[in-house]
Formats: structure tokens, sequence, C-alpha cells
């Protein structure tokens, strides 16, 4: 075989190369953004959620005597998570969060999921959210 027969062969697996390369390179930094964008939801979350449990005082917290958890009331809950989340900038942060709050056997559980922000995304192959879950209670203990 000629050498003019092979020319421009070695273009072709450059280019070839660089395409798997960069694809590599975005699908890391697409994976690191959303792993990245997830935790900062979970801090989110788990602050919440231990404010909201830090506001269990007053009548509910004393009449009838105590349990093993501190009962919470759940509009008491929602308004410290609304007011975490308002302090913390997670409106600012990850734009169109949704928060959801409720109170399950005295255990506030907050769920945050929030339009997930890639540097590079491809239609119909990028997940549209992220979510992250965090709760808290009060665990009382008799000395």
């Amino acid at each position: 075989m000629s050498r003019r027969a092979e020319a421009g062969q070695v273009t072709v697996l450059v280019v070839g190369f660089a395409l798997v390369l960069l694809l590599a390179v975005g699908v890391t930094v697409d994976a690191s953004a959303a792993y990245l964008q997830r935790e900062s939801l979970a801090t989110l979350a788990d602050g919440a959620a231990l404010a909201a449990a830090d506001q269990v005082q007053g009548a509910p917290a004393y009449d009838g005597g105590l349990a093993a958890l501190a009962p919470v009331d759940v509009r008491t809950a929602r308004a410290s998570v609304a007011a975490h989340l308002r302090a913390a900038g997670a409106e600012r942060a990850h734009p169109g969060i949704v928060a959801t709050v409720s109170v399950v056997e005295g255990r506030v559980v907050v769920r945050l999921r929030a339009p997930l922000d890639l540097p590079l995304t491809v239609e119909g192959l990028t997940a549209t959210t992220v979510s992250a879950i965090g709760s808290a209670s009060v665990v009382l203990r008799g000395e």
C-alpha cells in the first residue's frame, strides 16, 4: 500500500479521540455540578429541619408531660423552615426551590427540590431537578 493511500488516517483518529475526551470532560463537569448542587440542598434541608426542631417551646412542649420526643407544631415548623431558607439565601442559590415540611412521629422532615442548573446540558438526557431530605427531632432525656 502506498503512502498516499494512508494519508489522513491519523487525522480521523485524532478527531475521534478528541471527541471522546470532550465527552468525558462534559460528563465529569455535569456530574460534579449536580453533586455540588445536591450537597448544597442537603445542607439547607438539614439546617432548616434543625431550625424547625429548635422551635419546640411553650405549652405544647410542657403540657401533659413529655415523652421521649418533644412535640413539634407543623405550622411553627413551616414558618421556621421558611425563615431559615430566607436567611440562608436559598432562593438566590437555587432559583425555583420548593420546600415541603411535614412532622412525622415528632420528627420534622424537610424535602427540598430545585431545578438542576448544569453547565452543559443535552435536551432530553439531563435530569431537570435535584432534591434532598433533612430531618430533625428534639430528643428528651431524663437525668
